[in-house]
């Protein structure tokens, strides 16, 4: 798109960019997103990064959108607190139910951190959470693996956000709505890069 404008650029620059801009961005595009509901699907997957496994802590709400990503050495009580800390500290307010596999970590974490919510644990109602990490299974492939811990933190915290944006659930609208949508998601988008400035 930029050469069409007679603008080159290396990929090296583009990457600058995103590190610079992209968590600015994403953190713009939470802020203008719909109601988060209280009701919280929470999963973890495994990344492997330098034959070193790490696990990706996601937590989703009953509607899809990704709350928050934390990228963890460890799958145990003390990773599952670390989660539920910055989970809290990310949305302001505390679930009503927390859904999740039969992970023993997440009810001792829950204990102590969360002791009010309900807690549902089990493998299917937990669907929305483990669907979720398919686009960062995609990513992963592209990116022929992530490089560090820390970049793959960095790049799936503005991702996940930014691709909601993009994502709404075609599936669940009629072709009038989601076009509309698109077009009103696009619309926020140019506000929060400045594009309308620059048009």
């Amino acid at each position: 798109m930029m050469l069409y404008r007679g603008i080159e650029v290396t990929y090296e620059t583009i990457r600058e960019w995103c590190q610079k801009f992209g968590q600015q961005y994403a953190n713009q595009v939470q802020r203008k997103r719909p109601y988060i509901t209280d009701k919280w699907h929470l999963d973890e997957m495994v990344v492997t990064i330098k034959k070193q496994q790490y696990y990706l802590w996601r937590a989703v709400d009953s509607e899809g959108n990704v709350l928050d990503v934390l990228l963890q050495r460890h799958r145990d009580t003390e990773a599952a607190k670390r989660f539920f800390r910055k989970l809290l500290k990310q949305q302001g307010f505390v679930p009503r139910v927390m859904v999740t596999d039969k992970l023993k970590s997440y009810e001792a974490a829950k204990k102590q951190v969360m002791p009010n919510v309900e807690h549902r644990q089990h493998k299917r109602l937990n669907n929305r959470a483990e669907n979720s990490h398919q686009p960062t299974r995609v990513r992963e492939r592209r990116r022929r693996r992530f490089k560090s811990p820390g970049q793959a933190q960095r790049f799936l915290s503005a991702f996940e956000p930014i691709r909601g944006h993009f994502h709404p659930k075609q599936h669940e609208l009629s072709a009038k709505r989601y076009r509309e949508q698109l077009r009103q998601r696009f619309e926020e988008w140019r506000e929060i890069a400045c594009l309308k400035i620059a048009a």
